[in-house]
């Protein structure tokens, strides 16, 4: 799908898919773990700024200062401190509680020193939320964030204990990805409601850390869970293709529900052939 200034431009689907097909968006499912930390954080329920260990101080947290200097900043920016990336079976595998398996991931390092991509990181925000309000991700967001937009039977996958996943696991359709985008497009303001305060839009969506990559659109910057692209835009961002790209320049998002291989091939695609058709770019980029 691609929207252009608020309204659909484009939208196309392969059979056997439809419009009413709810997609796995892996880990673009994350931006939207970012996004209920800061509806939480307006709420005055935490800050960016707050230790991670503080949340859990029924829970055997190891003697470990890097551990206890770990910040929800540092969750939000994939900067833990962990040196190996954390995907599933890294931490998953030591039992259901994954709350303790986090905790117990070996850390060699200061957060904040380096991006390394981490599911458990995006899992640890989830069961903050959770523990915070008694909700999981998906009852949290609902009258807040999905009803709101008219996003209607989204599932979201959770943990033994009940945790939502946080990392993957979100179910929602294309049209519902794109009304997401939308929202962050609109700097948080939905119809007459600013659902999001906008200064968290800037500072999710901001390059908060940087990445080392060698692909292109993966060497921008990372910020709340938001990759940073070229051309002055960012994206939620999944395994196969899962993406909702924000492009505040020319005003458009777009919305892919895919199933390849190679992600920055995709997003040459897009530059190449879409990007031109809503104005000038510089060909060096």
């Amino acid at each position: 799908m691609l929207l252009r200034h608020g309204q659909v431009a484009a939208e196309h689907w392969w059979s056997p898919y439809t419009p009413e097909l709810r997609h796995e968006l892996h880990s673009l499912s994350k931006s939207f773990t970012s996004t209920a930390v800061g509806l939480a954080v307006n709420e005055g329920l935490l800050s960016t700024q707050d230790f991670v260990v503080s949340f859990f101080q029924d829970r055997n947290v190891p003697d470990n200062r890097y551990l206890r200097s770990m910040r929800v900043w540092h969750l939000l920016t994939m900067s833990a401190g962990h040196t190996d990336v954390t995907l599933r079976s890294e931490w998953r595998s030591r039992g259901e509680d994954w709350v303790q398996a986090f905790l117990e991931l070996p850390l060699e390092r200061e957060p904040g020193t380096e991006f390394v991509y981490s599911g458990g990181a995006s899992y640890m925000l989830s069961a903050i939320i959770q523990k915070l309000t008694g909700l999981p991700l998906l009852e949290y967001l609902t009258p807040r964030l999905f009803e709101p937009l008219g996003i209607r039977g989204a599932e979201w996958g959770a943990c033994p204990r009940g945790i939502s996943i946080g990392s993957s696991g979100l179910r929602l359709k294309t049209e519902d990805i794109a009304r997401f985008g939308q929202l962050y497009l609109q700097r948080g303001r939905w119809n007459d409601a600013q659902l999001l305060p906008e200064a968290w839009v800037k500072e999710a969506t901001a390059a908060q850390v940087s990445t080392g990559r060698k692909k292109m659109d993966y060497n921008q910057g990372y910020g709340y869970q938001f990759w940073r692209c070229r051309h002055g835009a960012y994206r939620g961002d999944g395994a196969q293709g899962q993406f909702c790209i924000v492009m505040p320049e020319q005003d458009a998002v777009i919305v892919t529900t895919a199933g390849v291989s190679n992600l920055q091939e995709l997003l040459d695609l897009i530059w190449e052939h879409l990007l031109p058709g809503m104005g000038e770019i510089d060909a060096r980029s």
